[in-house]
C-alpha cells in the first residue's frame, strides 16, 4: 500500500497547525519543505532539533526533504551549491528519512538548457557518487523550465544514470504546466519504470496560478495511479495541492482546502483498490 505524505507548509507556517491539518485528514508523513516560514535548508540546528521533537511527540515522520537542490542556474556557484546538497543529505539523515527531492537546473541567462545535457548529467552523477554508501535516494522532480521539464529529457537522465538511488518524482501537473499533451501516454508510460515517488497536484491547461484537486485537471492522475497500483507501488503519494496559490518554490492551500485535496486523493486511491 502507498503512504500519503504532504507538503505541510501549504497548510500553515506553524508546525503545530501543520500537524493539526495532517492529523485531521489521517496523514502521518511530512514532506519537509519549510517551517515557521523558513525553508528547510535555512533552518538552524536548534530549529531542526525542535521540529524533530515536535514531530516525534505527535507521531509524525518525515518522508522526504523537499529541498531546492538543482533549482538554480548552471552558471551559479556550483561548489557552494554542492555544499548545500551535502547539507541536505545531513538533514535527511537527521530526520531519518530516505528521500531528498532534487531538480535538474536552469540554463545560464538567455541560453537553452537542452544544450547542457552533459553538464546536468555530470552534476547528478557527482551527487550520486556522494551518497553511494548512504541510505539516501534522490527523487528527481520534473519541474517546469528545467532540463527535466519534458518527458524525453527525464527518460534521458534516468537512462544516463542507472542507479537505484535515483528515482523519478513524477509530477503530472508540472507536465501540464509545460503544455505537454496527453500526460498519460507521453509522460507516464515512458517514465513508468523509473518512477519511485509521486507528487500529487493537478492542473488544467492554460491555468498556472493555482491547481485543482487530484483527478479534476489534465494530469490523468486516476489512470496513472491505477497503473501504479497494478505495478504494486507501495511508496509515497506526496500531496502538494497548491489549491489557493501556486508559486515558484512553494504554494498555499490552507486547512480547509487541504481537506478537499486529501479527500480527492483518497477517493482515487479507493477507486484503484488502495485503502487510504
Amino acid at each position: 500500500m502507498p503512504k500519503i505524505s504532504a507538503f505541510a507548509d501549504e497548510i500553515s507556517p506553524d508546525p503545530q497547525v501543520q500537524m493539526d491539518g495532517l492529523e485531521a485528514n489521517g496523514v502521518s508523513f511530512v514532506e519537509l519543505r519549510g517551517a515557521w516560514g523558513v525553508n528547510v535548508m535555512k533552518l538552524s540546528s536548534r530549529q531542526r532539533a525542535d521540529l524533530k521533537k515536535q514531530f516525534n511527540d505527535r507521531g509524525f515522520r518525515v518522508s522526504c526533504i523537499g529541498s531546492p537542490i538543482g533549482k538554480v542556474r548552471l552558471d551559479e556557484d556550483y561548489r557552494q551549491h554542492f555544499d548545500a546538497f551535502k547539507l541536505a543529505v545531513d538533514i535527511a539523515q537527521f530526520f531519518e528519512c530516505r528521500f531528498i527531492r532534487i531538480f535538474s537546473y536552469y540554463p545560464p541567462e538567455g541560453r537553452d538548457i537542452a544544450d547542457y545535457r552533459g553538464e546536468v548529467v555530470g552534476r547528478l552523477a557527482e551527487k550520486l557518487d556522494y551518497i553511494v554508501d548512504r541510505e539516501i535516494t534522490l527523487a528527481l522532480e520534473n519541474e517546469s523550465d528545467l532540463f527535466g521539464a519534458y518527458p524525453e529529457r527525464c527518460v534521458y537522465l534516468h537512462a544516463a544514470l542507472p542507479s537505484d538511488q535515483l528515482v523519478a518524482a513524477f509530477d503530472p501537473a508540472n507536465f501540464v504546466n509545460m503544455e505537454v499533451q496527453d500526460v498519460y501516454n507521453t509522460c507516464w508510460l515512458p517514465l513508468r519504470r523509473h518512477v519511485g515517488y509521486f507528487h500529487i497536484k493537478d492542473f488544467k491547461y492554460g491555468i498556472k496560478d493555482h491547481a485543482v484537486p487530484a483527478g479534476q485537471g489534465d494530469g490523468h492522475i486516476p489512470e496513472i495511479l491505477r497503473d501504479a497500483a497494478a505495478d504494486g507501488y507501495d511508496g509515497f503519494l506526496a500531496l502538494e495541492p497548491h489549491l489557493a496559490k501556486a508559486e515558484h518554490s512553494t504554494g498555499h492551500t490552507g486547512p480547509e482546502l487541504f481537506k478537499v485535496a486529501a479527500e480527492a486523493l483518497k477517493k482515487i486511491c479507493a477507486d484503484v483498490g488502495w485503502s487510504a
